[in-house]
């Protein structure tokens, strides 16, 4: 591995760079947690794949000004095009379309719990994909989460009748199963390739798939009311371009398994912006159910005694500068 892979392990070695990780972490969750809500605001005027489409619109132009005022450009590898092309088809293009059709149905804070179990996926694909293992704990605590998104459809489905449709849960783990897909093919990405190049591709990349609904877009702007599209402005702007953004200056500088578990932050700041714009309370089993969800994630990031002592090891041998190469080893979920 070259020296270039290990050079994350420096970034957080001063506070001014301590500050602006955790700034972009916040700003990140603070962003996201906005576009549930802000989604579910447009989606009675906009469908979910012209509501992609729009947002995926905005937020192109938008991060091809980011990208253009860094002044770097490398062109990709075949291997990194291809990490690329799956980045951008599976979390801008499929996540956006699935989301936007879970919110159709479903409350934000409801989607939201739904859609953040995408850390544990994101853990068990590094284990399974990519050689990692799948440790005691990490089975364990993708059980309980997978119980709490069984409780979240039960939930759901006995709100039925008050027209609630049980189909949104399945989108919305469509979306969690794309962003997890999304997060494990960028971290490789932009390993060499600076994050705002990939980011602004992958939204390029994203709009490009969505295409399809174009017509859709077109007819729905003519009819939709002005705050519909402001809110495709916003969401193409705020959680879209800056918010992927600043997760890829994050995402450059801590390992995906632990930054994607600050995510779970989102979907209490999700339910307290959607009972404040619009008044929604998830059911109780609901809640129930992403608290077990939360539990499950908790569960899954313990460590047994051997592993823990043999990260502390490896961490002293990093520090030493002894053998650097094992701290590029571990570039996703611990």
């Amino acid at each position: 591995m070259s020296s270039s892979a290990v050079a994350p392990a420096s970034f957080e070695s001063t506070p001014r760079s301590r500050a602006l990780l955790f700034g972009a972490i916040v700003f990140t969750l603070l962003a996201w947690a906005s576009a549930f809500v802000v989604i579910r605001g447009v989606a009675p005027h906009v469908p979910g794949g012209a509501l992609a489409l729009g947002r995926l619109g905005v937020g192109t132009v938008a991060l091809g000004v980011i990208a253009l005022a860094q002044h770097r450009w490398l062109a990709p590898s075949r291997r990194e095009w291809i990490q690329i092309i799956v980045y951008g088809v599976a979390w801008f293009g499929a996540y956006n379309v699935t989301l936007n059709l879970a919110e159709h149905s479903l409350d934000a804070g409801t989607t939201a719990m739904i859609v953040n179990i995408g850390p544990i996926l994101i853990a068990l694909g590094a284990g399974v994909f990519l050689g990692e293992g799948i440790p005691k704990w990490l089975a364990i605590g993708a059980a309980v989460a997978f119980l709490g998104v069984v409780l979240i459809g039960l939930a759901t489905s006995l709100a039925s009748a008050e027209g609630i449709d049980p189909v949104g849960v399945i989108w919305s783990l469509v979306a969690a199963v794309t962003y997890a897909t999304g997060v494990l093919v960028q971290k490789p990405a932009i390993r060499r390739l600076p994050a705002g190049q990939v980011t602004f591709l992958g939204c390029a990349i994203g709009m490009l798939a969505c295409l399809p609904f174009a017509g859709q877009l077109a007819s729905s702007l003519a009819t939709a009311p002005i705050s519909a599209v402001l809110g495709i402005v916003y969401l193409g702007i705020v959680p879209t371009a800056l918010g992927f953004s600043t997760w890829a200056y994050a995402l450059q500088r801590t390992p995906a398994g632990r930054l994607s578990i600050s995510t779970y932050i989102v979907p209490p700041l999700a339910i307290v912006l959607g009972l404040i714009v619009f008044g929604e309370i998830p059911a109780p089993l609901a809640i129930v159910g992403g608290v077990v969800c939360l539990v499950g994630v908790g569960v899954s990031r313990r460590r047994s005694a051997a592993r823990a002592s043999a990260d502390g090891n490896r961490a002293a041998v990093v520090t030493s500068g002894s053998s650097p190469v094992t701290a590029a080893g571990k570039n996703l979920p611990e």
